[in-house]
C-alpha cells in the first residue's frame, strides 16, 4: 500500500503524461506553457475527484444503457470545461476534447499496467500464520 501523497503525485504525473501526448497527437488541444499545463492538471484532477462522480451518478442510466461508453463523453466534457478556464490551453471543440480525454485515458490505462504491484506484492507481506486467505474473496473474517 503506498502512501497518498505518491499516489497524488503518480496520478498527476500520469494526467500531466496524458494531457502532453494528446496536445502532442490531437490537432485541436494545444497548450502555451509548462505552467498552463501544470494548472490544467490541478485542475482536471480536481474535477475528476469531486465532479466526475456527481456526473457519473446522475448519468448512471445513459452509461449502463451505453455500456460504459457515456464515461468517455464525460472525460470530454470535464476536458472541455478545462480547455475554457484555463488562460494557455486550448480546446477546440467537442471532437477534440473527446479525443483528448480518451487519449488521456489510454495513456493512464497503459502505464498503470505496467506500474501494478507484483502479484505476489501486498499479500505476501502477511504473516504465515494469519488467519486471512491468501486470495481477494469478498468474505468477511470475524
Amino acid at each position: 500500500m503506498t502512501h497518498p501523497l505518491i499516489r497524488l503525485i503518480r496520478t498527476w504525473l500520469l494526467l500531466a503524461l496524458g494531457v502532453l501526448v494528446s496536445a502532442t497527437i490531437v490537432p485541436g488541444i494545444s497548450y502555451d506553457s509548462p505552467s498552463s499545463l501544470i494548472v490544467v492538471v490541478i485542475l482536471l484532477s480536481f474535477l475528476n475527484a469531486f465532479l466526475k462522480p456527481l456526473l457519473l451518478l446522475f448519468t448512471l442510466p445513459f452509461i449502463v444503457l451505453t455500456m460504459g461508453i457515456g464515461v468517455l463523453f464525460i472525460n470530454a466534457f470535464l476536458f472541455y470545461i478545462v480547455g475554457g478556464i484555463v488562460d494557455g490551453f486550448h480546446v477546440a471543440g467537442f471532437g477534440s476534447a473527446f479525443l483528448g480525454g480518451l487519449i488521456v485515458s489510454l495513456v493512464t490505462l497503459f502505464v498503470n499496467s505496467f506500474l501494478k504491484d507484483p502479484p505476489g506484492g501486498e499479500s505476501s507481506s502477511r504473516r504465515p500464520n494469519d488467519r486471512r486467505t491468501q486470495s481477494d474473496d469478498d468474505i468477511i473474517d470475524i
